[in-house]
């Protein structure tokens, strides 16, 4: 197996991709898009084509726990396919005949590589970047300092007015949605693959707090609530809701607007980001239940 225990810059990410789709030729590896600053948007499949369930991380820089757990669980399940044993307790091969799965681990790979390796990494927005922030290891948003999970078209507006009545009227470290919707390649590339699929449900990836986030005004599915409920059951997250200005603008929101369908956030871990690299196996241990449950249940 695979050393999940390394940040997971672009480098990094790249060799163990490519270590899962050698070592698993059935593991399809695609691009669905290009960040503000050319880095491919990668997307990994496993299993039915036809039912298939949406995982998506690194929305946020400094979270790239939720990079590697997606890694990590891509081979778990390529490895049970392979040689037919169990995932987290579940004879997860079976069910991903029935239900497929797809794995964005890093929507936002600008922001992972700046928080990881600097200003540097935004290439021609490095001057943006170090006027906005001194430290980039707290790093959030994309290289424009676009909030990708404050991008999506879903209360967009209503959200806007919240930031700006913070003070957040233009690029930042964290939390300034942009100038419209769906104004980052990052945010569009996710929307134009989502429309072009038709995912049963969508699980976004964040940290930290342990916490899972299931519902947007009054389209969302009750199965939302009730993966919740058994995502929270197994793993001992809370369900939680977000504060004000973290209401509207996510792709959880916008994926239950647009089709109706459940999804929900899931905030990997506790304390404070970017959560150390000593903690991943053992929150791995616990987040893993919910990886599984949202294939199986």
């Amino acid at each position: 197996m695979i050393d999940y225990c390394v940040m997971p810059d672009a480098e990094k990410q790249g060799e163990i991709i490519k270590t899962i789709c050698e070592e698993y030729e059935f593991v399809r590896r695609f691009p669905i898009g290009k960040s503000v600053c050319g880095r491919t948007i990668q997307a990994l499949h496993i299993g039915n084509t036809k039912n298939k369930v949406l995982y998506c991380g690194g929305f946020h820089g400094s979270e790239y726990l939720t990079v590697l757990a997606l890694l990590k669980f891509v081979e778990e399940c390529a490895e049970a396919v392979k040689n037919d044993v169990s995932v987290g307790g579940h004879r997860i091969g079976d069910f991903l005949r029935i239900r497929g799965l797809t794995v964005v681990p890093c929507v936002n790979p600008d922001g992972v590589e700046i928080a990881i390796n600097g200003s540097k990494s935004a290439l021609k927005y490095q001057n943006l970047v170090d006027e906005i922030c001194s430290d980039t290891v707290h790093w959030q948003a994309n290289a424009r300092g676009v909030d990708i999970n404050h991008n999506f078209d879903a209360g967009w507006c209503e959200l806007k007015n919240k930031e700006i009545k913070r003070n957040i009227k233009g690029p930042a470290s964290t939390r300034f949605g942009g100038s419209r919707p769906e104004s980052e390649p990052e945010t569009r590339s996710l929307t134009s693959f989502c429309r072009r699929n038709n995912f049963e449900r969508a699980v976004a990836f964040h940290s930290q707090g342990r916490e899972i986030f299931c519902s947007f005004g009054e389209h969302t599915p009750v199965l939302s609530f009730r993966l919740a409920s058994v995502f929270s059951q197994s793993s001992g997250y809370n369900i939680a809701f977000p504060e004000e200005i973290a209401t509207g603008g996510g792709f959880k929101d916008w994926f239950i607007e647009k089709f109706r369908k459940p999804a929900l956030t899931v905030e990997m871990g506790l304390g404070e980001n970017p959560l150390p690299l000593e903690s991943f196996e053992p929150e791995y241990e616990i987040l893993r239940r919910i990886l599984c449950l949202g294939v199986v249940v």
